[in-house]
C-alpha cells in the first residue's frame, strides 16, 4: 500500500491558507444590508403565503362544487332508480294479469271445441230441415 504523504510544512501552509480565504470571504455585513435582505425575504414569504391561501381557497371551492354535483347526481340516480323500479313492478303486474287472462281464455276455448261440434251437427240438421221444407213447399 502506498500512501501519499504530505510534508508537515505543506499541510500547515494549506490550513493557514484556507483560514485566510474564509476570513476574506466572510466580510462583516452592514445592518442596512441585513435589514434589506430580511425585508425581501419577508415580502416573498408573504407573497407565497397569499398564493397558497388563494390556491387553497380555489381548491376548497372546487371540492365544494364537485361534492355538490356528486350529491345532485346521486339524488337524480336514486329518483331514476325508484321510478324504474315502480315501472318494472307495474309492468310485471300487468304481465301477470295478461298471462292469467290468456290461461282463462285457453280453458274456456277447450269447451268451444265441443260447442263447435254441436253447432256443425245443428247446422246439418237445420240444412236438412230447410231442404225438407223446400221440398214440401214446392209440391208440383
Amino acid at each position: 500500500m502506498s500512501e501519499a504523504l504530505i510534508p508537515e510544512d505543506q499541510s500547515t501552509y494549506a490550513a493557514e491558507n484556507s483560514k485566510d480565504e474564509l476570513e476574506s470571504e466572510t466580510k462583516p455585513f452592514n445592518k442596512d444590508e441585513i435589514m434589506k435582505v430580511l425585508e425581501i425575504v419577508e415580502r416573498d414569504s408573504m407573497a407565497i403565503a397569499e398564493s397558497y391561501t388563494s390556491l387553497f381557497s380555489s381548491l376548497r371551492l372546487a371540492l365544494s362544487q364537485v361534492t355538490s354535483s356528486s350529491v345532485d347526481h346521486m339524488q337524480c340516480f336514486s329518483d331514476a332508480a325508484g321510478r324504474i323500479q315502480e315501472s318494472a313492478l307495474d309492468a310485471a303486474t300487468r304481465g301477470n294479469r295478461y298471462i292469467n287472462s290468456c290461461l282463462r281464455l285457453n280453458e274456456e276455448m277447450k269447451g268451444v271445441e265441443n260447442l263447435a261440434m254441436q253447432l256443425k251437427i245443428l247446422r246439418r240438421n237445420v240444412d236438412a230441415l230447410d231442404s225438407a221444407v223446400n221440398k214440401l213447399v214446392r209440391l208440383p
